[in-house]
């Protein structure tokens, strides 16, 4: 069995730097994700997607984030136990004690559950022929943009995804845009970016359409596309990309006693923590008043539970904050020298 300070669950950017926060107050902590890599979904969805909401870095991929906060954790020798799921949790006295599906044992005071929401995947095309050409023609997520250069990209969704993705690709390959709505849930400045570019000639917008049939044997041909007249349009097109959200699933997490409120977990806003004593939520998952699901939000909520998680995993200690600037021991930690 492994025991340790705090064990989080989820290894995606909150995550990380939740693992941060722990060793810079020197905890140790391990970190589980059911995923084969570190990124959580910044990785897994959009690890070339560009990224403009992160403090003093005016852009940056998913991919390049993630490696950022692992620079970050260098110092550090925290253990990852990647391809793993938790599927109990249980308390023992004042501990809690957890097993993932490989039998991995832990003994912790705290958890932390970074930003997951257990599995996730996303939604998906509702035509049956798609599924011949998905992970080859017909993508949900993008992992290389390059293979789209010079190519004929039809995509559909509303979103930021959609948008974001419409107008970095539209430097390079030739865009379709299909939404079911006139209207779109992206940031006013992306839409009007988006709205810019078509009026350019740079993006083919389609609204009130929807995907109605693909045609190709070994290779993906051409779309059809529905209006909502009932009127149809053939698109000739290299590849598909759809953005229309995932659906999440707690799993095993719904079975541990917490406060669900639909998919997230009710949190305060001091501590994180849940309505199990050591237990947090910081990231996506978590809910209170005034939520934003921003990276940098799940950034601010992990600070602040790693400073809770030092009170249990260290009750006759008493926890003095110092700023990373002067202290002398955060300095150490870091295997810097000292002025």
């Amino acid at each position: 069995m492994i025991k340790t300070d705090a064990l989080i669950i989820g290894a995606g950017p909150t995550g990380l730097f939740t693992a941060h926060q722990l060793k810079l107050i020197g905890l140790s902590c391990e970190v589980v994700d059911n995923l084969d890599k570190i990124g959580g979904q910044c990785i897994e969805l959009y690890p070339d997607k560009p990224i403009y909401d992160i403090p003093a870095i005016p852009e940056c991929t998913g991919e390049e984030l993630t490696n950022n906060l692992l620079d970050q954790l260098k110092p550090f020798n925290i253990k990852f136990h990647l391809n793993e799921r938790v599927e109990e949790v249980k308390k023992n006295n004042d501990n809690w004690e957890v097993k993932t599906n490989k039998g991995t044992l832990f003994n912790t005071p705290n958890i932390v559950i970074a930003g997951g929401v257990g599995s996730f995947e996303p939604r998906k095309f509702s035509p049956k022929e798609c599924e011949k050409f998905e992970n080859k023609s017909i993508l949900y997520s993008i992992k290389d943009k390059t293979i789209f250069n010079n190519k004929t990209v039809s995509i559909f969704g509303g979103g930021d995804s959609a948008l974001d993705w419409a107008i970095e690709l539209s430097k390079n390959s030739k865009v379709n845009l299909i939404h079911r709505r006139d209207e779109f849930r992206g940031a006013v400045s992306t839409v009007n970016e988006m709205k810019a570019l078509t009026k350019n000639g740079k993006i083919n917008l389609f609204t009130k359409y929807q995907l109605k049939s693909i045609k190709g044997s070994e290779k993906l041909e051409s779309i059809n596309i529905e209006h909502d007249n009932k009127e149809l349009k053939t698109l000739k097109t290299d590849y598909v990309l759809g953005f229309f959200g995932l659906i999440m699933q707690l799993g095993p997490i719904a079975n541990w006693g917490l406060n669900l409120d639909k998919k997230t977990i009710k949190v305060d806003t001091e501590k994180f923590e849940t309505n199990q004593k050591g237990i947090y939520a910081v990231g996506d998952i978590c809910h209170y008043p005034g939520k934003l699901k921003l990276i940098l939000s799940g950034f601010h909520e992990g600070a602040l539970a790693a400073r809770a998680c030092f009170k249990l995993a260290k009750p006759k200690e008493k926890y003095r904050f110092e700023f990373t600037t002067s202290s002398k021991t955060i300095k150490d930690r870091l295997g810097k020298k000292n002025d």
